[in-house]
């Protein structure tokens, strides 16, 4: 249940991130009322699961699905470069979220 409620803090986690470009400095009022609600669902989803797994795999993983998602959706909202190190790149992180749930104690 831990890794689920990673998964969930880490898709509002990009929500967060996202939602960051669209309040335009927070001068936007709908947006940033948005990305802060997010941005608090995801911290506060982020703490039940640190109840059964370490903070440094469930921050790291946290962190991870955040970037991997922000980065793939800013590929496809804002024309951001597609090429291939960039690519590479997410998978490694994949690979090391991956590898993290393995080697964590509660899976």
């Amino acid at each position: 249940m831990a890794w689920i409620y990673l998964v969930i803090a880490g898709i509002f986690e990009i929500a967060f991130a996202i939602g960051m470009k669209y309040t335009e400095g927070f001068t936007r009022l709908v947006p940033s009322i948005l990305t802060i609600v997010a941005a608090t669902a995801s911290v506060v989803i982020l703490s039940h699961s640190l109840k059964d797994l370490p903070i440094g795999t469930a921050y790291a993983a946290w962190t991870g699905i955040g970037v991997i998602g922000t980065t793939v959706i800013g590929m496809y909202l804002f024309d951001e470069p597609r090429d291939l190190p960039r690519i590479l790149c997410i998978l490694v992180i994949v690979a090391g979220i991956a590898g993290l749930n393995f080697t964590s104690a509660e899976n």
